[in-house]
């Protein structure tokens, strides 16, 4: 199977990385610094499922042909505009694309610009980061890749892409739902970064305060209604699992975007995550107030750092 993956990044360095080792054709569509530091040091990833350290094939914007059987994108949400622009010239008419993005207006916009029946489903729950020398670090060894087709046309290229992935390490999962995988995911990270971004802690702290279960119990059950309303309610597991995770007094978790936010980074996914769930539900007619008003703490910070 011959993929571009859109970046090198934390998430696309690290499947890019396990795509090869499965014996993939994998060729990374990089900026120019980032392509001259993987010529002269390679792909460098540390893992405890398998460390990676090879030349890989690199291409940069202009240069690309409509020559790949898939597309990979690991961007973040609020890059997602770029993105397609950059990896446009690559989608042939075969050409299959992988978004491992959270929440589904990402889904919204790919489907708009290339059509729903080459846009796969994927979720990934994976801690990876990307040091200043460039090298990939996976935290822990917890990989789950959930993969599928969100149109009937797509299921054979998704189960071959299955078929690939699980020739890497890490755990891979073909799901025949995973319009409902990513609302589990959205639901689980929506809850989750709007209580640590607008308590601006982990979930171990905001449960030793007065009312911090209660609220969380708030959050979780305002994104349970949001997906039970659009039609994907969340599994008994799945709900188990959220309350779970987000009400364990001994927990360091805290979501991505609090840890953007802790870093003071200019962007953060503020709009995709929480935006477009606090939007459907009012399409839908849904109070979540807990969700409007740690929205409205993310837009305020968006604008404190958007110069």
């Amino acid at each position: 199977m011959k993929i571009l993956v859109l970046g090198a990044g934390a998430m696309g360095g690290y499947y890019g990385a396990r795509l090869i080792e499965a014996g993939a054709d994998v060729t990374f569509l990089v900026r120019a610094g980032r392509a001259q530091a993987l010529a002269e040091h390679g792909l460098v990833v540390r893992s405890a499922l398998g460390d990676f350290k090879r030349a890989v094939k690199t291409v940069q914007a202009g240069a690309v042909r409509p020559e790949y059987d898939l597309v990979l994108m690991a961007c973040k949400a609020y890059d997602l505009e770029d993105a397609m622009l950059a990896i446009a010239p690559a989608v042939g008419s075969d050409t299959a694309i992988l978004p491992l993005l959270n929440g589904m207006s990402a889904y919204d916009q790919l489907d708009a610009r290339f059509g729903r029946k080459r846009v796969l489903g994927g979720v990934s729950y994976i801690a990876t980061t990307l040091a200043d020398d460039g090298t990939v670090t996976h935290a822990g060894s917890h990989d789950r890749l959930i993969v599928g087709a969100r149109a009937p046309e797509a299921q054979d290229f998704a189960s071959a892409l299955h078929e690939q992935l699980s020739r890497s390490a890490g755990t891979r999962e073909l799901s025949s739902d995973i319009v409902q995988e990513l609302w589990n995911k959205w639901a689980m990270i929506a809850a989750g970064a709007l209580m640590t971004c607008l308590m601006r802690g982990n979930v171990g702290q905001i449960m030793h305060t007065h009312d911090g279960r209660s609220l969380t119990l708030q959050a979780i059950a305002e994104c349970g209604a949001v997906a039970a309303l659009s039609g994907f309610p969340l599994p008994e597991a799945v709900a188990s699992a959220v309350s779970s995770r987000l009400l364990d007094a001994s927990s360091t978790w805290a979501a991505s975007m609090m840890r953007d936010i802790a870093q003071g980074k200019r962007q953060i996914e503020a709009d995709a995550i929480v935006g477009d769930l606090v939007a459907r539900a009012a399409v839908l007619g849904h109070e979540v107030p807990l969700s409007r008003i740690a929205y409205c703490h993310l837009q305020v910070y968006q604008g404190q750092h958007a110069a």
